[in-house]
């Protein structure tokens, strides 16, 4: 019960250190005790009665046990392998084990050398202030028992060693026990900069954990925005078209609306694998941007007239294409697709232009229609309840993630304008 709450779980050689000088306590009690035992037995000295010496065996085995039960009650706690907290009776203990030394003090002499592991006690267990009045009263009580049991020998009476002896030994335990305690310290500060730092590194890693997982929804919820979502829109126009042309007697262009229907859904479920695998778009990894690009206009525009849009899309290339990474065809060919998306949706417009252009040390991307407009100065881009109005927001996050940038230019009846810009990586400026 000497050690200081904590100790025991100090990794710092500070720590090692203290370990040492607690076990070193330990042993010398034990061994001082023994020692006094064993002179007892003997005889040592004075012969002691057959009382004397049946009190001073079962005192000391007495302070044994108790020094042994304190000892190992608060090592038990300190490791956490005992709930059972003994700090609130480690007083009582040292009181305990103060007075059986006293009364082995009575019968015999030999145990004077026990005090000297006891004065470090008082220092861990009592406070400073109560400390060294404790260890001058021992002290005291030390010679004097001293004296007592030196009266019977040819060179009784009080002499010299028996006070300079327990002097120098509890001066040597005060220092010591005072530098104990100021190691104690400094481990214990190392040990809870330790902990705060353990903790500091989980909350990070907690906090990057769940900015990864935000991060991966929202790069979901833009890749199915732009992709699925589009699609089953897609397929429900077309169904519903069909529908109308079979009750309008047509089947030749319902069954050209449900092929229709039929190619969007296998391009949704190419899509949808290529989510799982964590590939880009199946189109752009069956040919470059600007085929797939051109495609997709010539798509938009036969999704138009099986609905019944006169709505022309084509598709210009400025400059020589340059290869361009993954990252920058997905953000390019997501863009074109809500733009375009955005165009048969609301803009009610009858020509749509898709210009790809390498100015240099940039890629553009323009995408023109000649819509209804609006006010671009109430535009919000952010999400409704109904999961819709994600596609701008998230366009400006794709964007943002690659140093690029987006301006939408328009006005009512003077169609829109949307620019892409983004930034060439070295590789592909050279």
């Amino acid at each position: 019960m000497n050690a200081h709450p904590g100790e025991d779980r100090l990794e710092t050689p500070t720590g090692a250190i203290l370990r040492v000088l607690r076990v070193s306590l330990h042993v010398g009690f034990a061994v001082l005790l023994l020692v006094a035992v064993i002179r007892l037995l003997a005889g040592a000295g004075v012969a002691p009665s057959a009382v004397a010496l049946a009190a001073g065996l079962g005192l000391s085995g007495a302070l044994a046990l108790v020094y042994l039960a304190g000892t190992v009650l608060e090592k038990r706690h300190a490791s956490g392998a005992s709930p059972f907290d003994p700090t609130p009776y480690a007083r009582w203990w040292l009181a305990t084990v103060m007075l059986l030394w006293l009364l082995l003090l009575l019968v015999s002499g030999d145990f004077a050398w026990v005090a000297f592991p006891l004065f470090f006690l008082q220092l861990h267990i009592l406070p400073r202030r109560a400390a060294l009045p404790a260890i001058v009263v021992s002290t005291a009580l030390l010679v004097g028992a001293l004296w007592f049991h030196g009266r019977g020998t040819p060179d009784g009476g009080l002499q010299l060693a028996m006070i300079l002896g327990p002097l120098f030994g509890a001066g040597f335990a005060v220092v010591t026990g005072t530098a104990y305690r100021a190691l104690f310290q400094e481990a214990e500060s190392q040990r809870l900069v330790a902990d705060e730092l353990r903790r500091t590194r989980a909350e990070l890693a907690r906090t990057q954990h769940e900015a990864g997982m935000v991060s991966e929804r929202e790069r979901l919820a833009r890749e199915i925005h732009d992709t699925l979502a589009q699609g089953f829109s897609s397929i429900i126009l077309m169904g519903r078209s069909a529908e109308k042309a079979l009750a309008d007697g047509q089947p030749e262009t319902a069954q050209e609306r449900l092929r229709t229907v039929q190619e969007t859904a296998s391009a949704n479920l190419a899509e949808a694998r290529s989510f799982v695998r964590g590939l880009r778009s199946p189109d752009l990894a069956q040919s470059g941007l600007v085929d797939t690009l051109s495609r997709l206009c010539a798509k938009t525009e036969a999704e138009a007239a099986a609905r019944g849009t006169d709505l022309r899309c084509r598709f210009e290339l400025v400059g020589s294409p340059v290869e361009l990474p993954g990252s920058y065809q997905t953000t390019l060919l997501r863009a074109a697709q809500a733009s375009l998306a955005n165009v048969w949706a609301h803009a009610h417009a009858h020509a749509a232009v898709v210009t790809l252009s390498f100015p240099g040390t940039e890629v553009t991307m323009d995408v023109f229609d000649d819509g209804v407009g609006f006010d671009s100065t109430t535009l919000a881009g952010t999400a409704r309840g109904d999961g819709t109005g994600v596609g701008l927001s998230g366009l400006r996050e794709r964007l943002a993630a690659l140093d690029g940038s987006m301006e939408i230019e328009s006005a009512p009846g003077e169609g829109t304008v949307v620019a892409i810009r983004l930034p060439l990586p070295e590789e592909g400026a050279a």
